[in-house]
């Protein structure tokens, strides 16, 4: 009986003490203004929740905008029973509009295991509009809120200005206790907002991580009028510009210049520096009499068109180049640049409908409303004057004072320094998929090599760059995208440990995967090192080291 009663305390202590109760919570309670609680719920664990949580879902910042639309800030945090004392402010991508389950996962960077799952309170937003606001807009309803200035500015930078602190002070009240740890994380957009958080918010996070970011989001719109323009003219239609033959063709051509660069014929090209000057996607080209196993003339300038990146009048970069990668032949590449599978946008690719709807409605000024057909979007693209309406994206107004450059990019994008956050302690892991078909890769990498220059050479000691071959946006294409860098970052903020090598996985509901990836694992390398073959079991990523 003694010891019968002696676990049961052991039970008794170890068991999480509330400060508040979950039911019946107010916003007054918490002593918070301004806020709207529309649910409050104790959750138990689940197919809504990993953990038991008491679910806030609420909205703030409510306001009719200049387009005569209610807008507000909504969001839900998630707190949860056995709390670690630590935050998790969660990113999301595309174009918001919707909130989110508050469980900090990632498609690419946080493991298995989401900070909920851990323990971690987090919060979700929809960035400070309602993406099936415009219902009548159709497909470009989600980008509506673009006629509103104010609801830019939200998507931009001030959603996370106002959430941050709300967050992290409803979090402190419930649990009566301060919050020891805050870390941001997202991916796409997501990421965006993590970078831009990194210089407006310094001292705001104890740790980022940046997945795929889209920082210089309207320029990359620009590259999406390229894509259509490049491709569109092979069939006259884009989706069929390049079948999926076509692209495993292009992939297999990479990996014959490339894959052995690293010392071992994987599938996986890690070398992704020498890899550009080793392939030449002329060699591709057909023949003449040659009609299979080859591309077409038109494909081959389309993909040297493409790979280039956006130009000016004046011949100038307008946003970036890209790194060749077998990741080309990627589902996720497919159906982000030449075709989806979504019947109602008759199958047109993502940078044709929602890609398009964003560079009009609000990556440039002044918006322009376009319809919300699949087809009217794509003609949107193409009629799109690069040289002559890429000064747009700069543009000012009187109802849009800040131009959407400015409101979408982190200050200092161009030349970063992030003094104030190195100098608060913070620390930033940026990872990016080389054959991401939405934002290149080059971008993420010249910025941390003028990150890197302009500390010094010593930005390792508050920032890495991880690259991962194969890896489409956020994750999919042929590559060992199942990475845990979450942990590696928390043990960097509250440990001093910094992150070197990370293992990579290859999942098994990959569809991109080549056989010979079937359960590999790769080590991810912070740059510039590349992960290199030594000799052993090519499954596995000992048998490489990052030199």
């Amino acid at each position: 009986m003694k010891s019968l009663l002696a676990s049961t305390a052991l039970v008794c202590l170890a068991a999480p003490t509330l400060a508040l109760d979950c039911e019946g919570l107010t916003p007054e309670a918490l002593g918070i203004t301004g806020v709207t609680f529309t649910e409050v719920a104790a959750v138990a664990p689940g197919e809504e929740s990993p953990v038991a949580q008491c679910r806030i879902r609420a909205r703030t910042a409510e306001r009719t905008g200049s387009d005569g639309k209610d807008y507000a800030l909504s969001f839900e945090l998630a707190l949860p029973d056995d709390w670690n004392g630590d935050f998790v402010h969660q990113f999301n991508g595309g174009n918001d509009g919707e909130v989110k389950p508050a469980t900090g996962a990632l498609q690419s960077g946080t493991g298995d295991t989401s900070p909920l799952a851990r323990g971690y309170a987090v919060v979700s937003s929809d960035a400070g509009h309602d993406g099936k606001a415009n219902p009548d807009k159709g497909l470009a309803g989600g980008a509506a809120f673009g006629f509103d200035f104010e609801a830019r500015q939200m998507y931009g930078y001030k959603a996370v200005e106002i959430l941050q602190p709300l967050a992290r002070q409803m979090v402190e009240a419930y649990y009566e206790k301060p919050v020891g740890h805050a870390y941001g994380i997202g991916c796409s957009n997501g990421g965006r907002h993590a970078m831009v958080a990194a210089e407006r918010m310094p001292g705001a996070f104890d740790g980022l991580l940046v997945a795929a970011p889209g920082f210089n989001l309207p320029r990359a719109a620009l590259q999406h009028a390229l894509d259509v323009q490049a491709m569109t003219p092979i069939t006259g239609d884009l989706r069929t510009a390049f079948s999926k033959d076509d692209l495993g063709l292009l992939a297999q051509g990479i990996r014959a210049s490339c894959d052995a660069l690293d010392g071992f014929e994987d599938g996986l090209v890690m070398d992704t520096a020498a890899c550009q000057s080793a392939f030449d996607v002329t060699a591709l080209q057909c023949t003449e009499g040659q009609n299979s196993g080859c591309l077409s003339e038109a494909q081959v300038s389309a993909l040297q068109r493409i790979h280039a990146g956006p130009r000016g009048a004046d011949g100038g970069q307008l946003y970036s180049d890209w790194s060749w990668d077998a990741g080309i032949e990627g589902g996720n590449w497919r159906t982000w640049k030449v075709e989806s599978s979504i019947p109602p946008w008759e199958k047109m690719p993502i940078i044709g409908v929602m890609g398009a709807a964003s560079l009009a409605q609000v990556f440039t000024v002044p918006p322009t409303e376009v319809e919300g057909a699949p087809m009217a979007l794509s003609e949107f693209l193409l009629q799109f004057d690069i040289p002559a309406q890429a000064a747009e994206i700069d543009a000012t107004s009187d109802a849009f004072p800040e131009s959407p450059m400015q409101v979408m990019t982190p200050p200092g994008a161009d030349d970063p320094e992030l003094a104030a956050f190195r100098d608060a302690g913070a620390k930033i892991i940026v990872t990016h998929g080389v054959a991401d078909p939405v934002f290149s890769v080059n971008d993420t990498a010249r910025w941390y090599a003028a990150l890197d220059a302009n500390n010094g050479g010593k930005a390792g000691e508050f920032a890495r760059f991880y690259p991962v071959p194969g890896m489409n946006h956020c994750h999919g294409g042929p590559a060992t995208d199942a990475y845990d860098l979450f942990t590696p970052l928390v043990d960097w903020v509250e440990h001093g440990t910094a992150p070197e090598a990370v293992t990579a996985m290859a999942r098994d509901d990959n569809a991109d995967l080549p056989q010979a990836l079937a359960g590999a694992s790769r080590p991810l390398c912070p740059a510039p090192q590349v992960a290199r073959y030594q000799g052993g079991d090519p499954k596995s990523a000992d048998s490489f080291r990052c030199e």
